[in-house]
Order: C-alpha cells, then sequence, then structure tokens
C-alpha cells in the first residue's frame, strides 16, 4: 500500500445502526499498521468517510489492540487490562476538560483484568490472523481478543455515551500499512 490518508477513513457496513449486539471478526495487521473496529458510532458531516463513536482498537505493535477508544470524542476510556466506569458528567462541560494526554480523566478503574503486558501474550504477532469479539449490552461495552477480555466498560455518562449507532472499519492515517477483515459475524441481541 502506497496511498496516504490524510484524515482517518472507514468503511461502514450498510445494515443500519445497531444497538446491542456480538460481532465477532478477524482480523490482520502490518508491523506499522493502525486501525479499530468502530461501532454505536455516527459519520461526520465535517469528515468524508469519518466516524465519531466507540472503537475497538488494532495496532501492529499491539500497544493498544484491546483497549476501548472513542474516536473523535472522549478518547481512550479504557485501556487493555482495565475494568472502568464513566460516571456522568455535565452537560455544561465540555470534552476537552476531561480530557489529558489522550485519556478520559472522568474514567474511574475499578479492576484490572491483567497487565497490559500479560495480556498481550494472547494476541499474535504482525501478519496473523485474530479475533476481536465485541460485546455491546446497555452501557456495557467489553471487547475480547482470541477469547481473552481484554477491556470493560460500563458508561454511565448519559450526556456522551451512545446506545446505538454504526459500526465501520478504520483505516487510520500514518505510514502506508495494510489492515484485513474477515468471517464478520454480527448478532444483534433482542
Amino acid at each position: 500500500p502506497s496511498t496516504l490518508l490524510s484524515k482517518n477513513s472507514f468503511l461502514t457496513w450498510q445494515g443500519g445502526e445497531v444497538k446491542d449486539f456480538e460481532l465477532k471478526v478477524d482480523f490482520r495487521i502490518t508491523a506499522d499498521g493502525n486501525s479499530g473496529i468502530n461501532y454505536r458510532s455516527g459519520m461526520l458531516d465535517t469528515i468524508p468517510y469519518g466516524m465519531k463513536g466507540y472503537q475497538a482498537d488494532i495496532d501492529g505493535k499491539n500497544n493498544y489492540t484491546g483497549m476501548n477508544y472513542e474516536e473523535r470524542a472522549r478518547t481512550i476510556l479504557a485501556l487493555r487490562g482495565q475494568k472502568v466506569t464513566l460516571p456522568p458528567i455535565p452537560a455544561s462541560d465540555s470534552l476537552q476538560a476531561h480530557v489529558k494526554n489522550n485519556a478520559w480523566l472522568a474514567a474511574i478503574v475499578d479492576s484490572s483484568l491483567g497487565s497490559a503486558d500479560s495480556l498481550s501474550k494472547f494476541i499474535h504477532p504482525p501478519g496473523n490472523w485474530n479475533q476481536y469479539h465485541i460485546v455491546a449490552k446497555g452501557n456495557h461495552l467489553q471487547h475480547y481478543v482470541n477469547g481473552i477480555l481484554m477491556s470493560d466498560v460500563t458508561d454511565n455518562d448519559s450526556v456522551n455515551a451512545k446506545s446505538q449507532g454504526l459500526i465501520g472499519v478504520q483505516v487510520h492515517v500514518g505510514p502506508p500499512m495494510k489492515v484485513e477483515f474477515r468471517h464478520l459475524l454480527l448478532k444483534k441481541i433482542e
């Protein structure tokens, strides 16, 4: 791949918005790659093919794979290995007032699922297939990689939380990279 992007771009599933669901998808990424699977997201009017919303992060160096990141909003909600609760914030507060070093300051770490390093051992190296399993039910969001729970978020922030939205896969700005997805299985939870 030799075409460089100026903005993050997304391929969006055209089946409409989903609310509560489980999504399983295999992914493979190059060592310099950066990507993610957005869900309960909205399209941006200002950026072609841009999205805003929850993201199951993927990167080739496996520094961020498994964490919960909110694209163009609250930033890092839970690092790999964290179980967090996001408390309500006042509607009058700006998002930027609660973000520092690309992390959501209001997040409360409830417990550890394991260290980021110990959990990274369950993620296959770049060029190999891994499986993401995302469970979004009510305000509870869980990211599993290869069957191991990597991050767990309970989002009680009624101002910023999203209960439904679109699903999309990301190609991030940066060096030339390749990211592949296969065997996408979506199960809506009624």
